[in-house]
């Protein structure tokens, strides 16, 4: 059985991942995915929110077998050698335990330990029929970014938060 895992190009972060008997799977992401891969986050009273993301910010690699990353993507990343080339052993990433806190201003992020180096951030936040895409850092020896976005209050919203080094959160999440 080969495992296939499709990942964020800039945090390295899993999304989706299968495994295969036979056939090898295709090196691109579009052609595993289409355009886009959506992932849902149901927001209560029968409505799911669809966070899409480009097939041109996924890669594709084929990794050692780690069952535990087709019911859990998120905990793991791929990491690229010197040369760019991904790695065969997924790393498992940390659960950062700290909050994803939504205002009508922006999107703050906190991680539970401060970052050794700066993080990359990329979110994603659902508005209507829109996807507000969000990217910033959180700096060296800092725990939290705040991601600028304007959200009508009281409003609720499907989150896809990645940072660098850390597990990925998908969850719904209350503009306060």
């Amino acid at each position: 059985m080969a495992l296939t895992v499709v990942y964020a190009a800039d945090t390295g972060h899993v999304v989706g991942a299968l495994a295969l008997t036979g056939a090898a799977a295709p090196v691109d992401a579009a052609a595993l995915v289409g355009r886009a891969l959506p992932l849902r986050v149901a927001l209560g009273g029968g409505r799911t929110a669809i966070l899409p993301l480009n097939a041109g910010e996924l890669a594709v690699a084929t990794v050692d077998e780690e069952p535990e990353v087709l019911t859990d993507p998120l905990a793991f990343a791929v990491e690229l050698t010197a040369e760019g080339a991904p790695r065969p052993a997924l790393l498992r990433l940390a659960e950062w335990g700290g909050g994803v806190a939504l205002a009508a201003d922006g999107l703050t992020v906190t991680v539970r330990v401060a970052a050794a180096r700066p993080a990359r951030v990329v979110a994603l936040v659902s508005d209507d029929q829109d996807t507000r895409v969000l990217a910033g850092e959180i700096p060296a020896q800092q725990d939290r970014v705040k991601l600028p976005v304007t959200l009508a209050p009281g409003s609720t919203h499907g989150v896809l938060v990645l940072v660098a080094g850390w597990a990925g959160r998908l969850e719904k999440a209350g503009v306060t």
